[in-house]
């Protein structure tokens, strides 16, 4: 049973990740044929082609390998600087620029010559280009949104898992109360485990991150309700000083780091709690930070990616995943012992942090990326205005092509760093018991 629950997640992962990518495609298909740019090819994967069908002037179809997708559009760059393609140069860099060139013409047809992609004005070209990632950031918004408002996540709550025996500081390195120790205000107070607070001095608390800062910022006298066995139960306990682990803000903690603050002495249960439109929105917002901060250190990442493919080093939980990784953790996800809705409610957000990552990776602004068309589109806006406010001759289209050497020893490092991903997903994956 669990094999099956396994071959079952990694079966709707891959199809959560070809619907990411067909809808990805989709930004940029509908997008291009509304400034009326022809659009030959609507293709999702890579490889052979499995399935194609037209429809009016597109072929619509299916590849073997499911590790993206693309659409065709004629015209990506100018023709060069006279007008004309030329042959094949000798000079290994020109003939990358001429091969690029001549494939963004290769299916060019009569009438065409006022449906290309660079004859669009800039504004235009930035929509198509963006168009594609925005639709997966929308995904991930909503998916979310989604899971969070409805499904919850597991997230500390105010009900008491356990009463800390007596005072002392979080940086201590055992937690045994020494034989002088004092007892801890929760203990002192009469709380116990599976008691609800519900009020802290007076004041309603319905989350862990607002009881916690009220504890933080209390200290000597003050008044807890507690929820105990169907009734209210309001204990009087005296708060103290403390070495405490540092809060982030959001009822965790940062590792390592120490205040002194308020101290009462328990630790929340964990529970999942159902989020509000605006705590999902700043639960969002951390989810956004932390993929910037990740995609940053990317390359810090790959000795320790490297060792744990072939050095048999560990493989680190916030390691990056390539498909093959995060289509075995989908599996891992089904074959959990949680309620199905947290296992339907898991693969959601893994499918939403996919999306959110296929976002802000193609935003880099480098070819052969979507963010490097954009950059090339608003750098040629900057260049004519420039022209246009000293009176100089329009420069004309930037010639987009002539990035193409970099955009091939971009895509040669992305081909090199997804290889090192996928053999570090087989032989060390990243499991997520740890």
């Amino acid at each position: 049973m669990t094999t099956l629950m396994t071959i079952l997640g990694i079966v709707v992962f891959i199809v959560g990740l070809l619907f990411s990518i067909a809808w990805h495609e989709l930004g940029h298909l509908s997008t291009a044929k509304m400034f009326g740019i022809r659009v030959p090819q609507y293709m999702v994967g890579f490889g052979p082609t499995i399935f194609s069908r037209y429809k009016g002037e597109t072929e619509y179809g299916i590849k073997a390998v499911p590790l993206g997708g693309y659409i065709r559009m004629i015209g990506m760059f100018p023709p060069g600087e006279d007008g004309t393609l030329r042959a094949r140069s000798t000079s290994p860099f020109r003939g990358m620029i001429e091969d690029a060139r001549a494939a963004a013409y290769e299916e060019l047809k009569p009438g065409d010559e006022k449906r290309l992609f660079y004859t669009r004005s800039p504004w235009k070209r930035v929509i198509v280009m963006f168009a594609g990632p925005f639709m997966n950031l929308i995904l991930a918004v909503v998916i979310f949104l989604v899971v969070l408002m409805s499904f919850g996540i597991n997230t500390q709550t105010t009900t008491v898992s356990s009463v800390s025996k007596c005072v002392i500081p979080a940086s201590a390195k055992s937690d045994k109360c020494p034989a002088n120790a004092k007892d801890s205000p929760a203990k002192a107070a009469g709380m116990l485990p599976g008691d609800k607070i519900v009020a802290f001095d007076g004041k309603r608390v319905g989350e862990w991150s607002t009881l916690q800062q009220q504890i933080r910022d209390t200290t000597g006298p003050a008044s807890i309700t507690v929820e105990r066995e169907g009734a209210r139960k309001t204990l009087q306990a005296d708060l103290i000083s403390n070495k405490v682990a540092k809060s982030d803000g959001r009822g965790s903690y940062v590792e390592g780091q120490y205040v002194t603050a308020g101290f009462l002495g328990f630790t929340p249960a964990s529970g999942v709690v159902q989020q509000t439109f605006p705590q999902s929105v700043d639960r969002m917002s951390d989810m956004m930070a932390s993929g910037v901060q990740a995609l940053v250190a990317l390359p810090s990442k790959v000795p320790d990616l490297w060792d744990a493919a072939f050095g048999g080093g560990e493989r680190k939980q916030d390691s990056p995943m390539g498909v093959v990784g995060a289509a075995r953790v989908g599996g891992e996800v089904f074959s959990l012992d949680i309620p199905p809705t947290q296992r339907v409610a898991t693969m959601l957000f893994l499918v939403a942090g996919f999306n959110l990552s296929l976002f802000l990776f193609n935003m880099l602004p480098l070819l052969p990326l979507d963010g490097g068309h954009i950059a090339g589109a608003l750098w040629e806006s900057v260049r004519r205005a420039f022209a246009k406010v000293f009176r100089r001759p329009d420069p004309g289209p930037f010639d987009v092509a002539k990035l193409m050497p970099v955009a091939y020893v971009v895509a040669g490092i992305f081909i090199c760093f997804t290889l090192l991903v996928l053999v570090a997903d087989v032989v060390n994956p990243v499991r997520l018991a740890g």
